[in-house]
């Protein structure tokens, strides 16, 4: 502050008088070669002591538990998980908590697809590293609402969709939520029981109103379509319904196409905005279209939507944040204000979205021959995790391990809910070595070839064990 740099700069001046002084003290004392009585004003703390001793210095106000109020945050429930497995020296070790896909031998991957548009990047010199608009690339943004949408989309091509560019799938909710806080307001967001748990806190943060609606039917370890469409159905006319567009996290549970459509019928007749987060378009089933149908199906049915969309799955692009946001309006003037005020939210939530990510996407989707080697790898890392689902399943079907594991083929995705308890899940932790959430959510990108036999073994041992509950 300024009072701090006035402070500081008549310290400076006492310093200097203050040195004179010592130095003049020190030569005395030199002179009478008594060294130890100098000793303490040797060093610069010595030097800092004797000036507040003789009132030099004086306090410039600042105060020193200024933050001393402020309570450490609990660790976030995955990144914790993920530390502590990063510190776990057991040999026999498993994170399958983290949603990032690995390959069968359990290592990262970079899309082969992705590796060829970065060298295309890399050799056009065309490129620069100046600002985007806050809204971001626009071809990028119209590549993507075709993604979407379809390339037939009526709402596409008429212009009728406002997409902007976000900080991948979180970056879209935030700006989601934002945007109804200005212009929804007094809208509840209803979103499923379970859900990704950053749903709600986005909410929480952007000081928007939720509830939650049914979801899952822990019973049976699938959906509750009848408690969900009566939650739906009671909500106030015009709520805004959060739904998941294709592999439902933490679930791994999704509506058929049969249910999707009594779904669409009672948010129509309510008059329902429905928000998709479509974070796993082409990596839940392998197919682009089929993992579409409910936004589709929904728009094409004249619904009011949302739609937060990620590249983190399906490119494998975790760290590049790239995704978009999109409000599906009546006209292109419309259009037009939607986007003017998404500008000014973007602009003061972080200016402007990064390059990198969207010339990646934008070169894979604008070039067909990348484009369909992007859709054979979302394919083989698709059935890659089915596989997975299948060897699990019969791994435990093999150790006779009480229960019906049926739901591990049946869910798709990233994720399987187990069904395990928080205490069995515990026990898998802290007993087998196997980093996973207290919710039972296991991420069947971890589990490999390697490792899912001792996997299955674990879950019959915390299963079996009647200490752990039921």
């Amino acid at each position: 502050s300024r009072s701090c740099w006035l402070t500081f700069s008549v310290h400076t001046m006492a310093f200097r008088t203050a040195f004179r002084r010592l130095h003049a003290h020190f030569a005395k004392a030199s002179a009478a070669k008594t060294y130890p009585e100098t000793a303490p004003f040797l060093s610069a703390g010595g030097l800092f002591a004797a000036l507040l001793a003789q009132g030099s210095l004086q306090h410039c106000g600042c105060k020193d538990d200024e933050w001393s109020h402020v309570p450490r945050a609990p660790l976030d429930p995955i990144l914790g998980i993920s530390q502590r497995f990063q510190a776990d020296k057991d040999p026999r070790k498993v994170n399958v908590s983290i949603g990032a896909y690995r390959t069968g031998e359990g290592k990262p991957l970079v899309l082969s697809c992705v590796k060829k548009a970065e060298k295309i990047l890399v050799d056009n010199d065309a490129l620069n590293k100046e600002y985007l608009p806050q809204r971001g690339d626009a071809d990028f943004s119209k590549l993507c609402q075709e993604m979407l949408f379809g390339e037939t989309s009526k709402l596409v091509k008429e212009g009728q969709v406002a997409t902007v560019q976000s900080l991948s799938g979180t970056g879209s909710l935030r700006i989601g939520a934002e945007f109804l806080k200005r212009f929804a307001k007094g809208k509840t967001v209803y979103i499923s029981s379970p859900t990704w748990g950053t749903h709600n806190s986005i909410m929480d943060h952007a000081g928007i109103p939720y509830k939650s609606y049914r979801y899952w039917n822990s019973k049976d370890r699938n959906l509750d379509l009848d408690g969900m469409l009566a939650d739906i159905q009671a909500a106030p006319d015009g709520s805004v319904i959060l739904l998941h567009a294709a592999a439902h996290n933490p679930t791994g549970v999704d509506p058929t196409k049969e249910q999707w459509d009594k779904i669409m019928a009672v948010c129509k007749a309510k008059g329902h905005l429905c928000w998709f987060d479509s974070a796993y378009q082409g990596f839940a089933t392998g197919d682009l279209e089929l993992d579409a149908y409910a936004m589709r199906k929904f728009a094409d049915a004249g619904l009011h939507l949302l739609l937060s969309q990620s590249f983190a799955k399906n490119f494998g692009l975790y760290g590049e944040r790239i995704g978009t946001f999109s409000v599906t309006c009546a006209s292109t003037e419309e259009v037009a204000n939607v986007m003017s005020q998404l500008d000014i939210i973007i602009r003061n939530l972080y200016s402007n979205p990064p390059k990198h990510g969207a010339n990646i996407v934008k070169t894979v989707l604008s070039d067909p021959i990348l484009y369909q080697e992007w859709r054979d790898e979302l394919l083989d890392m698709s059935k890659r995790i089915q596989s997975m689902r299948t060897r699990l399943y019969d791994e435990l079907t093999s150790l006779g391990t009480p229960g019906d594991w049926t739901h591990i083929t049946s869910q798709i995705g990233m994720f399987s809910f187990t069904g395990l308890n928080p205490a069995q899940s515990k026990a898998m932790v802290e007993k087998h070595h196997i980093y996973m959430l207290g919710n039972g959510r296991v991420s069947m990108a971890g589990v490999t070839p390697g490792n899912v036999k001792y996997i299955a073994k674990a879950i019959d041992d915390v299963v079996r064990d009647v200490s752990f509950g039921a």
